[in-house]
């Protein structure tokens, strides 16, 4: 895999050749509420393998401090996500377990007089904050005295008051330039059951707070986040410095990644979801993690692809298509390359023996002899390609087969299409052959030269399967789209399915299993392939337009 290099690596030289600290620490710190997708895969590479090139460790901290639409079930599919990529916490942490310490720094904070209880509704709390251009104005509750904001604040834990009836907030500076530091939101009340605590508390406390504050306990060295976070770093170190901590972790922000035709927000993601526009978070389509395995794309090739869009100061944006080049890199090597023909024209070849069917030698990977080798079968009825035969000859670039010409079908016989067949529209539903004995597979034939080879598929032991075949989800909002909202730039031709046949060797292909089908592309047996219904997604075709 590709060595990472990039800014964030070099500070972290920096901090330990100079003694700033002892040893990395990093931490995966994903809200429980939504699956995993490839951004946050982003955000797993780097916190592990930039703490792994240093000898130090990578914690998983659940940001659990918002209880709504949390759930265990994302606690479970986050941890077999990071399992599936390869990578071990060394420890596992929910943010709901520093509660108690949180509250005792909150009160810190009072007693300190920098923090108080408001009374200001959400609506009124924004309003008082001010814009960008003009400052905000202090709430009328802002000089409460220690004694009142310890009371209230003790009240509030009780749940004497309803949600959104008060907050605690940081007495900072209402006329700051940096909108982040006017009297920010420190707990809300919620009076919703969490899915570790239950009722346990109804007060929790705001990311910003909570954030800081668990990168501490946990003797986080680095705290890696997107560039959105880049203003939130002064409020995350003066919580750090007021609540008197003993540990002082530092943040560090990297420009955030898009990837062309891919939706990378939860919201949107669980919209597609809950409006059934997908079948679900593991749909082929979607950039979730769930998705992308289940389409075939391996965790081999999600590193790759991460650590070669390496990290900077600037968003950025690469083209889909270069996900595509590390999977094929990945498998290229790796993945058997069985017959597969996704839309099916039916060949006869009226010179071979009825009845008779032979099994002829062939590789499983021609680049990877220690893939060993299979036997397929040859008989008098054969699959092909449709898109491989025409009547006549178009031009000397036709490399195919056609009336009057021969190819070689792949590890078997050269054939000679002598006439077809058609039904009442004029379409071409058979296509009689002849065969040459002589030219079997490893045979050498000076001076006689196919007009191309193509593969096949021997009729009676074909297995049917369905071929799931996929275009972006999303278009990308250009000046034709611009205004429409992502909904109306859904693709709609996003899912295509063929119904065509696959070798033998095919029979007990297990989910997740990865191939080459040769001259289709790369495709992976689906979670609902089984016996007698095989079913295969296209992970990405075989030709890449990637340019390093």
């Amino acid at each position: 895999m590709e060595e990472i290099n990039n800014f964030i690596k070099t500070i972290m030289e920096k901090d330990l050749e100079e003694g700033r600290v002892k040893q990395i620490v990093t931490r995966f710190p994903p809200e429980p509420n939504a699956y995993l997708h490839i951004g946050h895969a982003r955000a797993i590479v780097n916190d592990f393998e930039l703490a792994q090139a240093f000898g130090g460790y990578t914690n998983l901290r659940f940001d659990d401090t918002n209880p709504v639409n949390e759930g265990a079930e994302y606690v479970g599919a986050i941890l077999e996500d990071l399992k599936w990529l390869g990578y071990t916490p060394k420890n596992v942490f929910f943010g709901s377990d520093y509660f108690e310490k949180t509250y005792e720094k909150a009160v810190l904070l009072i007693k300190k007089g920098l923090a108080y209880v408001d009374d200001l509704s959400p609506e009124e709390t924004t309003e008082y904050r001010g814009t960008l251009t003009e400052p905000g104005k202090e709430s009328p509750w802002r000089n409460r005295s220690v004694e009142e904001n310890l009371d209230l604040f003790e009240r509030m834990r009780k749940g004497e008051f309803g949600n959104g009836e008060k907050t605690l907030r940081a007495k900072i500076d209402m006329s700051s330039s940096n909108i982040n530091m006017r009297d920010p939101v420190m707990y809300r009340i919620l009076h919703v059951p969490h899915h570790r605590q239950g009722n346990k508390w109804c007060i929790y406390p705001m990311y910003d707070f909570a954030h800081p504050l668990q990168d501490s306990f946990e003797g986080v060295t680095h705290s890696l986040c997107s560039l959105e976070y880049d203003n939130h770093r002064p409020l995350y170190d003066w919580f750090i410095e007021k609540c008197e901590m003993e540990h002082v972790p530092h943040q560090y922000e990297w420009g955030r990644l898009n990837i062309t035709n891919t939706i990378m927000s939860k919201r949107y993601l669980r919209q597609l979801v809950e409006g059934h526009y997908v079948t679900g978070y593991d749909d082929p389509r979607m950039p979730t993690l769930v998705g992308l395995k289940r389409r075939g794309f391996t965790a081999e090739a999600i590193k790759a692809f991460i650590l070669y869009t390496g990290l900077s100061r600037i968003n950025s944006t690469t083209e889909a298509d270069n996900l595509d080049h590390f999977l094929r890199e990945d498998q290229k090597l790796k993945a058997k390359r069985p017959m597969a023909v996704l839309h099916p024209l039916k060949l006869v070849i009226d010179n071979y023996p009825e009845g008779k069917v032979e099994y002829l030698p062939a590789p499983n990977n021609v680049e990877n002899e220690e893939l060993g080798t299979r036997e397929i079968a040859f008989g008098r009825e054969i699959y092909i390609e449709r898109e491989d035969f025409i009547e006549v000859k178009p031009n000397k670039k036709w490399k195919r087969l056609c009336l009057g010409e021969e190819v070689r079908l792949m590890n078997a016989y050269f054939v000679r299409a002598e006439s077809v067949e058609k039904d009442e529209e004029g379409n071409i539903v058979l296509v009689h052959c002849t065969y040459d004995p002589e030219t079997r597979s490893g045979n050498s034939f000076e001076g006689r030269k196919p007009n191309g080879t193509i593969h096949y598929v021997e009729a009676s032991t074909a297995l049917p399967a369905t071929f799931n075949l996929y275009e972006p989800l999303i278009f990308d909002e250009t000046e034709e789209t611009k205004g429409l909202s992502f909904l109306e730039r859904l693709n709609p031709n996003s899912w295509n399915k063929c119904e065509g046949f696959v070798e033998g060797s095919l029979a007990s292909t297990k989910p997740l299993d990865h191939f080459q089908f040769i001259r289709n592309g790369y495709f992976c047996t689906d979670k609902e392939s089984q016996e007698g219904h095989l079913v295969f997604n296209c992970t990405c075709p075989l030709k890449s337009s990637f340019a390093k």
